[in-house]
């Protein structure tokens, strides 16, 4: 199993209402600037993109100007230094099943060398240490904060990704990566979204094409959707790939970015009309959708990625719950945790409603007073990659 296309250095941190209240006074920040900024350039307009997510419980990624701003606003929380990324995330989570896997990566330093799992190869595109972590930041459901004329409660916990870091911006490719791809039966795509140059994502896009000729046909590739830094940019990546794409991997905030409107995800109306829209976007392979209410597959082989599904939500389940620090007897109980009633309701009218072309499973019913939002969906990844991997 190949997962590429990049890594990095998270430094994680969690809200707290005394600095975000602090920061707002300081700032002088109104309720009526709190819509999301077109860039983000110095502290005060990270602080309205956070408070914005905030408000609606939202969960995003964006780029940052300058490095400088992001060690700012870190330096005013307590932090914890991981590894994040999708595909090493992944790693992660398989590396916890059992399962082995070989990593692309386009930066590399010490961090990343004493944190990734042991039984856990990789391949790096750069020949010296870098290391410009992304900034994480948590926040919990209820979080409230007020200052000035903003009063506000996170109405769910979720994550934000701010990021500058040169590497992930330029995604520069191996040459080991097609010789290792020969030997893959299953090859994660993601990363893309860092790219901020039209002609290096061209470039780029150009040479990963090359490689994936030395993929066996029968070999499947799972490609995982992100915030892109330049929405655009999406789009391209789609036309360059989807040809190859066997399985596609999204969450509801970049599913609610495409259609541009706000999904009531445990309504049968709304989210079979958000599927059939989404499917203009997104023709071809089988679409994965996690969500925070259920997961599902929507394609001709729905059926066959059922336990799959479920596998991911459970993995997911147990980061939510347990964090970094989650053991295997976490992982064992969490696969006979109880379902969610609102979403088993809600997965079994969308099924009898769209058939045989969608497998729905619900989320389960976790109730944690300090609960792990971030790095949710990659767990899911590696859970979904594990079983797929077991089923071949």
């Amino acid at each position: 199993m190949v997962l590429g296309l990049g890594g990095c250095v998270d430094h994680e941190l969690t809200l707290s209402a005394p600095v975000m209240e602090q920061l707002i006074r300081e700032y002088r920040i109104r309720a009526d600037e709190l819509t999301a900024p077109i860039a983000i350039t110095n502290e005060r307009e990270l602080v309205i993109s956070v408070l914005t997510y905030l408000q609606k419980g939202g969960g995003g990624e964006h780029y940052v100007a300058s490095a400088a701003t992001l060690r700012e606003f870190t330096q005013r929380f307590p932090i914890r230094t991981t590894l994040g990324g999708t595909s090493v995330r992944a790693a992660k989570e398989l590396s916890r099943l059992g399962v082995p896997s070989t990593l692309h990566l386009v930066s590399i330093n010490d961090v990343v060398r004493r944190l990734l799992p042991a039984d856990t190869d990789y391949v790096c595109s750069d020949d010296k240490d870098t290391f410009n972590p992304n900034v994480i930041v948590q926040y919990a459901q209820d979080l409230q904060v007020r200052a000035g004329d903003i009063d506000l409660r996170a109405p769910f916990p979720n994550r934000l990704i701010y990021a500058n870091d040169p590497a992930n911006s330029s995604m520069l490719l191996s040459p080991d990566l097609g010789p290792l791809l020969r030997g893959a039966r299953l090859f994660l795509i993601s990363g893309f979204n860092s790219l901020r140059d039209q002609q290096l994502l061209d470039a780029r896009l150009s040479s990963l094409q090359d490689h994936l000729r030395q993929l066996p046909e029968a070999a499947i590739v799972y490609y995982e959707d992100a915030g892109f830094h330049q929405p655009a940019f999406s789009q391209r990546v789609r036309e360059a790939l989807l040809h190859r794409i066997n399985i596609y991997g999204l969450n509801e905030d970049e599913m609610q970015s495409y259609l541009g409107r706000t999904v009531n995800l445990l309504s049968v109306e709304h989210v079979a009309a958000a599927l059939e829209s989404l499917r203009t976007f997104i023709p071809g392979p089988t679409l994965v959708l996690h969500t925070k209410y259920w997961s599902a597959a929507l394609g001709e082989d729905a059926e066959a990625h059922a336990e799959a599904l479920n596998e991911g939500i459970v993995v997911a389940s147990t980061r939510y719950t347990h964090g970094d620090n989650s053991t295997h007897d976490d992982y064992t109980r969490m696969q006979t945790h109880p379902r969610r009633p609102d979403a088993r309701e809600f997965a079994a009218t969308l099924e009898h409603r769209l058939g045989d072309t969608v497998r729905c499973l619900p989320a389960l019913h976790l109730d944690t007073p300090t609960p792990t939002t971030i790095g949710l969906g990659d767990a899911f990844v590696g859970g979904f990659l594990a079983a797929t991997a077991q089923q071949r």
